[in-house]
């Protein structure tokens, strides 16, 4: 029996192999983890839908492989009916009656047998992240922000919208890849057929991740579109600069490089953080502020019963400080609808916070954040950022954001200026916390100091809306008793 692909959900049409949990002539049980794949949006155990001894393994580490495409093939010693095959997903029944489509464990996918897979490239060396090296020596103010919110970065991976599945990409007329169409004005659809244009490339900021027609006029046509079931694809080596070796005249890649191929969350990160520099026009704000009183408070607060084990820090209080300023400033929780022409004001807001993970950066979100008091917003932040790291992050936690905050002051940064989230109208920057003199009652002290920046849109939210809405946020975090006013 073949075991194939399932359909993810969420409109995703691959996933790439990262391990396999069993081997050839192990035994396996009903839904035992055969093995892991990564999708755009997170890492995915896949179950065994029957039991059995494992015969082969179609795939391998590093393929991409499309939805309904084999993976694994177990011998039962109870064979199903053909009813039990469709309903399991285990293996194809060509001729279940009323339906052409081949079943799988969940959904449909692709039409026809033949499967095509792209593998990706081993690399020599890997390149050691500063997550990967360990704690770095750093100032007092910058250890304060302690590790639960040290996976905030500087510029977030956009909380992925959902991806074209069957938009031509030329002339030629192509099977669809999977049922599941993602969400796309119709004038968008149109617009990217008459440029050859595959939306499954193009980041949406419409509602929800939609792709509309100022994305598709911001994208650029993809040259090497995706490998279909059924059509050979001719080899294509990845070009690299050729030279003499002076020794014996082979033709070999210079030294000292390394080529790592763009797939998975860098590929969706890229397409996305394009589109946000391409659609949005952006401008962006800052202002120093002394935040002794915050830090005092959170010590104090530490020390209490009611935050016993939750690692409060600073991050948290500037969520819930950014999120009373949002409740007095409802227009900048805001979305732009290119198709309708109208400015959606939300009156919730689902919070961002940008974690930097091994796959690159992720940007979950919590739920009607606006809810939530500061206890169980600095759990839901840990909670987040723990699951984020660990691959669990499930694509409805890196989908519907409305306002998004990167901390940049974990790696000592004093500010920066990232890139709005299409879907989105904002991006708050937290800096790094340090001692420095500072006027205080006109007097020089040694104070608490930081700095908060703010990327917007600037058709929906003009500078001084975008400086009013930063200067409350900071006085909040001047004087966070006043807090108690607002919540």
């Amino acid at each position: 029996m073949e075991f194939r692909l399932p359909d993810l959900g969420e409109g995703l049409a691959d996933a790439e192999l990262v391990s396999w949990s069993v081997s050839v002539g192990d035994a396996v049980e009903l839904n035992q983890t055969i093995a892991e794949v990564e999708t755009a949006k997170a890492v995915v155990a896949l179950p065994s839908p029957f039991a059995g001894v494992v015969v082969e393994l179609l795939a391998q580490p590093g393929e991409t492989v499309l939805v309904g495409a084999p993976l694994i093939r177990v011998r039962s010693d109870e064979a199903p009916t053909g009813r039990e095959s469709a309903t399991n997903g285990a293996e194809v029944s060509s001729d279940a009656p009323g339906s052409g489509r081949t079943a799988v464990l969940v959904g449909y996918g692709p039409e026809g047998e033949a499967v095509s897979r792209r593998r990706r490239p081993v690399t020599a060396t890997s390149v050691a992240t500063e997550a990967d090296s360990g704690p770095v020596a750093r100032s007092d103010s910058v250890a304060e922000q302690t590790e639960s919110s040290a996976a905030q970065a500087i510029s977030p991976v956009i909380a992925i919208p959902e991806e074209e599945a069957a938009e031509p990409l030329s002339h030629n007329t192509r099977p669809p890849l999977t049922t599941t169409r993602a969400a796309a004005t119709p004038a968008a659809r149109r617009l990217a057929r008459e440029l050859g244009i595959d939306l499954w490339f193009v980041a949406g900021s419409g509602p929800d991740g939609a792709v509309t027609v100022e994305d598709v006029r911001g994208a650029v046509p993809v040259s090497q579109p995706r490998t279909l079931a059924g059509q050979p694809q001719p080899a294509q080596a990845t070009p690299v600069p050729a030279v003499a070796d002076p020794d014996g005249g082979v033709i070999r890649p210079p030294a000292g490089e390394v080529r790592t191929p763009i797939s998975g969350i860098r590929k969706r990160t890229a397409a996305a953080m394009l589109a946000s520099a391409r659609t949005i026009p952006q401008a962006s704000t800052f202002v120093t502020l002394d935040c002794t009183a915050s830090m005092e408070l959170l010590d104090h607060l530490r020390s209490t019963k009611s935050f016993a084990g939750l690692a409060l820090t600073p991050l948290a209080l500037v969520a819930r400080s950014v999120l009373a300023a949002l409740a007095e400033f409802p227009e900048i929780n805001v979305f732009w609808d290119e198709a309708n022409q109208e400015i959606v004001t939300k009156h919730y807001v689902n919070l961002g916070v940008a974690v930097a993970t091994d796959r690159g950066l992720l940007v979950p979100n919590i739920k009607e954040a606006q809810t939530l008091n500061l206890r169980d917003l600095t759990r839901e932040i840990g909670w987040l950022a723990e699951t984020a790291r660990s691959g669990g992050a499930s694509p409805t936690d890196l989908r519907g954001g409305t306002f998004t905050i990167t901390n940049v002051g974990v790696f000592g940064v004093d500010t920066g200026v990232p890139l709005v989230n299409p879907g989105e109208a904002a991006i708050l920057c937290l800096g790094s916390i340090r001692k420095r003199p500072w006027v205080f009652r006109d007097e020089l002290a040694i104070r608490w100091v930081t700095t908060l920046g703010i990327s917007f849109d600037h058709r929906m939210i003009d500078g001084e809306l975008a400086s009013r809405f930063l200067a409350t946020t900071a006085s909040l975090l001047e004087d966070p008793l006043t807090l108690l006013s607002r919540i």
